[in-house]
């Protein structure tokens, strides 16, 4: 199962937790994504995210699949933030379940590893002295 969620409404980490919760997963690996309050020594007020909504669905769901392939993993989500975020505030949650730890680690750091590379979200962040666009992509 892929689990894939592009929202503006607040992520949740124990949704997703229980979309890839199996009896045969001894691993499970979360990933999440905050806000943080500064940048390269720049105090950081708020990101905006934006998305190309269907290609992103479409790329998550691509890196979820490979997650399966090369992992084996039983279960997969992957789950992100459009919009404006707090400090604080989550904007992306992965989680990966499969029989084994290694396996489960492994494929968190590709889903958000690919997730950065491949999807087109882009982050933009807000300064207290102005703003920049990160992460543009692809």
């Amino acid at each position: 199962m892929i689990d894939i969620l592009l929202t503006d409404q607040p992520l949740s980490v124990e949704k997703c937790k229980e979309k890839v919760t199996t009896p045969e997963s001894g691993g499970i690996a979360l990933f999440v994504g905050t806000v943080r309050n500064q940048t390269k020594g720049k105090t950081v007020v708020r990101l905006e995210f934006e998305a190309y909504g269907p290609m992103a669905v479409k790329e998550m769901r691509k890196i979820g699949e490979a997650v399966q392939e090369q992992w084996g993993a039983h279960h997969i989500a992957i789950h992100h933030r459009e919009g404006i975020l707090g400090i604080g505030e989550i904007a992306v949650v992965i989680a990966v379940s499969c029989a084994h730890r290694k396996a489960a680690f492994a494929g968190c750091a590709y889903a958000i590893d690919s997730l950065k590379e491949t999807v087109p979200i882009w982050k933009k962040e807000i300064f207290e002295d102005g703003a920049v666009w990160v992460a543009a992509h692809p």
